[in-house]
C-alpha cells in the first residue's frame, strides 16, 4: 500500500489549488478515493484553512505592491492590528517580530496611493514608524 504525504499533497495544492483529484493521485501513484479522503482530512484537521488565488495584480491596474513594516507603542498595538484589518487597502496583516512589530501587505494603483497611505497611517493609526518597501517581483 503506497502512503500519500501530506506535504506532496500539499505541494500540488499550493501549485494550482485546482488540480483534480485524478491528476493529484496520478501523481503521487494512489487512487483518486485516497486523495479524496486525505484532502478532506487535511481540510477537517485545519491543515488545509482555504483556498485561494494567485492574481497578477498589475492587470487590474495595480502597479504598487508594497510590504509595510510598522511600529507602535504597545499599549496601542491591538488597537493598530485591528485598524489595519478593516481597511481596504491592507491584503494581509502581520503580527511580526525582528525589525517591525507589524507587517502589511498593500496593493496601490501607483506611487502617490502608497504615499497617501502612509500618511494616512501616520495620522490615524497611532504608528510610531513606518517602514515601506515596494516588491519588484515575485520570484517564488
Amino acid at each position: 500500500m503506497v502512503r500519500i504525504s501530506n506535504l506532496k499533497l500539499i505541494e500540488i495544492l499550493r501549485e494550482n489549488a485546482r488540480t483534480p483529484f485524478l491528476r493529484m493521485a496520478e501523481a503521487l501513484g494512489v487512487s483518486e478515493a485516497a486523495v479524496r479522503k486525505r484532502v478532506k482530512k487535511l481540510e477537517s484537521d485545519g491543515v488545509i484553512k482555504k483556498y485561494t488565488i494567485d492574481v497578477d495584480l498589475r492587470k487590474l491596474g495595480f502597479e504598487v505592491n508594497a510590504l509595510i513594516g510598522l511600529d507602535t507603542k504597545p499599549e496601542n498595538y491591538l488597537v493598530v492590528l485591528e485598524k489595519l484589518k478593516g481597511m481596504k487597502e491592507t491584503a494581509s496583516v502581520y503580527a511580526t517580530s525582528g525589525d517591525h512589530m507589524i507587517l502589511i501587505e498593500c496593493w496601490f494603483r501607483n506611487a502617490n496611493e502608497l504615499i497617501e497611505f502612509c500618511k494616512k497611517l501616520e495620522s490615524t493609526c497611532e504608528v510610531t514608524r513606518i517602514c515601506p518597501a515596494i516588491i519588484l517581483e515575485k520570484v517564488k
